[in-house]
């Protein structure tokens, strides 16, 4: 396995005219359609290529999104959506608080009701920047959530490592055994010595996370403090009960602290220092049909650069990692179509999909 040549391939506009994107996904129901994310509080359906007039949700009352780093941030459909219409969304509220909420779409699939919203999940969040937010199911059908550890810098409440709070983790519920959720038996702290929701903690702000479709290895892309961007991957059937590290280390570098004797760590698998870039955008590693050459690469970005980039690991065990393209996008997010195909979110208001060139 190697990597493809990046010339022979584009990002291309695939839709246009959006405030501030920070996510697009599919909705696994066979229809085919992507689902974009604005910041300020709207999800708009794009279906045959087209942009719907009419948003499929639009909660702007209830976002705040004073600050860069507040306001809609997460999206997930349940996986049997097509028979439940159930999808859940994450988003900081007027407060400045996480709100994790499921909604519920009506006989019309492309306009959902607001009103359908159910509260699930409240997260105090102490500053108003490193709020995580991302939301996926995982293949073991549970909901997977993004939490910061509460903002400011340098984790000043150490709640990446404090197993007493929800902020600077993944947590892991079951959204279909009990109202509003119920957790897993199998998370880490369910019999104590931490809250029951935790699936893996020490993360400063993971900005998306994704499991591979053909194998269930979770990457996490945690941003970093001032000198490291960093990449997690738990294999599948790993990863319960990590610990990813911040702020004993930003990266594989010691940062404050000095971990407990017998403490085992999870190190990143791939880091980058800054320079021109800033802030690391974990995607998801490719495995549709249209670009096969780029099968089994995981590709991420950074906000700052627009570079886009990309990582597999060898036969020989040793990760290898690449810039692929320069752009001149924000990169807010990655995300796949139902055929797994792969799109790059610009925050300046386009929707880009990885192409050959003709």
């Amino acid at each position: 396995m190697g990597f493809a040549d990046p010339a022979a391939f584009s990002w291309n506009l695939v839709s246009d005219g959006y405030a501030q994107p920070l996510l697009v996904t599919h909705a696994g129901d066979g229809s085919g359609r992507l689902f974009v994310v604005e910041q300020h509080g709207m999800i708009h359906v794009v279906e045959n290529g087209q942009r719907l007039a009419t948003p499929f949700l639009d909660i702007r009352y209830a976002v705040g999104s004073e600050g860069n780093e507040q306001g809609l941030l997460g999206l997930a459909f349940h996986p049997d959506f097509e028979s439940n219409g159930y999808f859940y969304v994450n988003y900081t509220g007027l407060d400045g608080n996480t709100v994790i909420s499921r909604f519920q779409v009506s006989s019309d699939r492309n306009v959902v009701d607001a009103l359908s919203e159910e509260h699930m999940l409240y997260i105090a969040q102490p500053y108003s920047n490193h709020n995580g937010g991302h939301l996926e199911f995982g293949p073991d059908g549970y909901l997977y959530i993004a939490s910061g550890d509460g903002g400011s810098g340098g984790d000043p409440q150490n709640n990446g490592q404090s197993l007493n709070t929800l902020l600077g983790k993944l947590l892991r519920i079951d959204v279909d055994a009990e109202d509003p959720y119920a957790v897993p038996a199998d998370n880490p702290f369910v019999s104590g010595g931490g809250l029951d929701e935790i699936w893996a903690y020490g993360l400063r702000n993971p900005w998306r996370f994704s499991f591979d479709t053909a194998t269930g290895d979770l990457y996490i892309a945690d941003v970093g403090q001032g000198e490291w961007e960093e990449i997690h991957r738990l294999p599948a059937g790993s990863g319960n009960g990590s610990n990813l590290g911040w702020r004993y280390f930003e990266g594989t570098h010691p940062y404050e602290g000095t971990p407990p004797q017998g403490l085992e760590l999870d190190f990143p698998v791939v880091e980058y220092d800054h320079g021109s870039r800033c802030s690391i955008t974990g995607g998801y590693v490719y495995r549709g049909t249209q670009v096969p050459a780029w099968n089994g690469v995981y590709f991420y970005g950074d906000f700052c650069s627009g570079e886009v980039m990309g990582m597999y690991q060898g036969a020989d065990g040793v990760w290898n990692a690449q810039v692929l393209w320069d752009t001149a996008a924000l990169i807010t997010s990655f995300g796949l179509d139902e055929a797994g195909e792969l799109y790059l979110v610009d925050r300046n208001g386009g929707i880009y999909q990885l192409q050959a060139n003709n």
